[in-house]
């Protein structure tokens, strides 16, 4: 990537949003990072300067470093004002875009980047707007050489990833892979900022129009290689953690479905079957999420649902969403795990009448996930963009973070930065 020609070789856009700021920080450090061999010249961008200032002022004081104000640039720039865009755009080789609900507030950004030869990285966790960026922008995208990577925080590099490292651990023929995520708080609880919540509300009120974008894509399914994985029950209990289960409703289903299509069609790689879960304790946690769910979909059926659930988070989600976020306590004592269930067939093995004879269990751990992992894993992204440009797909596009960086170092930069791929057992059955 042409860094030399730009100011910046990553800029923030909108910093001195909930979630910007805390990628904000995490870019700073990154900077400051004593391993570090070359200068890495950054930005943030947003509506007011006086915000970003702040912003920065926030991270300067998190780290201890006086001198951060005078060492970042500052561009202002607006949504709603395409020639802005562009001279962002113009100024970086590698925007993080953190402005959301992406379905409103995204492909503005994503078109500026392609106009003017820019790659972008996003933290996006609605396949509806994910899917359709890569069908309107994916061979423009590739006719500039840039990259768009769609879903590089929590949502949804830990589930794309780990899949691609279970396979790469398996000493055979991955064929499908069931995930389970857990997520560990302290004695004050969760909390997540709102801005997660309208997503969801919007996502799953719109459900209608990812059908038919879908539909309209026309693609075939992928083939399934040996034996089918069985769906679980809409609650299901895991003997492998002790626990019950649900179905995962976030993107990640959406967004490995569309690297292992990816791998198969472009690398002629074997497709992986794949479903996730997410880990609810006991019976009682079971009972509550049910009424908390069925209150949920009743209501983002309807406009007037939706406008009470965007301005009631706290009280439509029992406590997990609030306007304010979490805080400090409440991230410091939180943690995800991921774990990984994977089964296939050793080297020789005919995948077609057989029963896997591989088993092989992985996990994925991390800090507190919305607001500590999400931006080390956008920011490792972004550097990995930058450094293993060779290892990139040929010729930019719009990609998963599975199909842009299955072959990059990002893993080993994630272990670096605290977010852990391991494997925890392998077996021949």
């Amino acid at each position: 990537m042409a860094t030399e020609k730009r100011p910046f070789h990553l800029v923030v856009f909108g910093a001195s949003g909930f979630t910007g700021q805390f990628v904000t920080a995490e870019v700073a450090r990154e900077q400051a990072d004593p391993e570090r061999s070359s200068r890495l010249p950054w930005a943030v961008a947003g509506r007011s300067r006086e915000r970003l200032r702040r912003a920065l002022e926030e991270a300067a004081r998190k780290l201890g470093r006086p001198t951060l104000l005078s060492e970042v640039g500052i561009i202002i720039c607006d949504i709603t004002n395409p020639a802005s865009l562009d001279e962002m755009a113009k100024q970086a080789t590698v925007v993080l875009n953190c402005v959301g609900p992406y379905r409103f507030y995204g492909e503005p950004v994503v078109k500026a980047c392609i106009e003017n030869g820019t790659s972008c990285v996003d933290i996006c966790g609605e396949p509806q707007f994910l899917e359709l960026m890569k069908w309107k922008y994916h061979e423009k995208a590739a006719e500039k050489g840039v990259y768009i990577i769609g879903s590089s925080g929590f949502d949804s590099i830990p589930a794309d990833l780990g899949v691609i490292y279970t396979r790469n651990k398996m000493n055979g023929t991955l064929t499908a892979v069931e995930s389970f995520l857990t997520i560990h708080t302290g004695p004050e609880g969760l909390c997540i900022h709102d801005s997660t919540w309208k997503s969801a509300v919007y996502g799953f009120g719109d459900q209608s129009n990812l059908r038919k974008l879908r539909q309209a894509s026309n693609l075939k399914p992928l083939p399934i290689v040996g034996a089918k994985l069985k769906r679980r029950w809409p609650i299901s209990f895991c003997r492998e953690l002790n626990v019950y289960s649900v179905p995962f409703l976030g993107s990640d289903v959406s967004v490995v479905k569309r690297t292992q299509r990816y791998l198969h069609e472009n690398l002629e790689e074997s497709p992986v079957q794949y479903a996730a879960y997410v880990t609810v304790g006991g019976i009682t946690s079971v009972i509550k999420l049910m009424f908390a769910g069925l209150f949920f979909l009743f209501f983002v059926k309807f406009g007037i649902g939706r406008q009470l659930l965007i301005k009631f988070p706290w009280l439509f989600s029992f406590g997990c969403f609030s306007k304010q976020g979490p805080t400090q306590k409440q991230m410091d004592a939180a943690s995800f795990t991921v774990t990984f269930f994977g089964q296939g067939y050793s080297q020789g093995l005919s995948t077609d009448k057989n029963k896997p004879n591989i088993r092989i269990c992985t996990q994925v751990k991390g800090p507190e996930a919305s607001y500590v992992a999400t931006p080390i894993a956008m920011v490792q992204a972004a550097m990995t963009l930058l450094n293993d440009v060779s290892d990139l797909p040929k010729g930019g596009g719009v990609f998963t973070p599975g199909a842009a960086f299955s072959k990059t170092k990002l893993i080993d930069r994630l272990n670096k930065h605290g977010i852990e791929f391991s494997v925890i057992s392998s077996s021949e059955v």
